[in-house]
């Protein structure tokens, strides 16, 4: 069941719940100045998803680079997962940049995930190559993916 959400960016006054999120998601976590840094970044974009309770259980880090935005970051609370809440936070992302027509987006995933490809593929994400050995804890290859600015019947807003 889907409930209400809240996306908005995040604040340094949301690391303690990003923390909570980021090490029940990632086996090599970012660290909370990771985070802030990124906060504190004017060519970045931070947010996240806020439930009714008013508690994170999501969010979506972006950078911008010459020629394409970087999706640096993308974690939903393990207790939340599977209810569309990383599809709304992509979602937003697309809303947010769309008036960047000329850059593209890229992000890298682990080859073994496969739900998160599969989703980042119902966007418009196509594969494009990969990083051999990038992840520091297990030595696993990233999938690079790229989604072009105008990919075409890719799923929106």
């Amino acid at each position: 069941m889907m409930l209400e959400l809240e996306l908005r960016r995040l604040e340094l006054a949301d690391l303690d719940a990003i923390e909570r999120i980021e090490r029940a998601s990632y086996p090599t976590p970012w660290s909370r100045s990771m985070f802030a840094s990124e906060l504190a970044k004017p060519s970045s974009l931070s947010f996240g998803a806020v439930d009714e309770t008013g508690a994170l259980v999501g969010y979506l880090v972006l950078s911008r680079y010459v020629d394409a935005w970087h999706v640096m970051n993308v974690a939903v609370a393990p207790e939340r997962r599977r209810q569309g809440i990383a599809s709304a936070l992509l979602r937003r992302l697309l809303e947010l940049t769309k008036e960047d027509a000329l850059r593209g987006y890229t992000l890298e995933v682990r080859v073994s995930n496969t739900a998160a490809i599969r989703l980042y593929e119902r966007f418009g994400f196509r594969r494009r190559g990969v990083r051999r050995g990038y992840y520091t804890d297990n030595r696993e290859d990233a999938l690079i993916m790229w989604r072009e600015a105008d990919s075409a019947g890719a799923e929106s807003a």
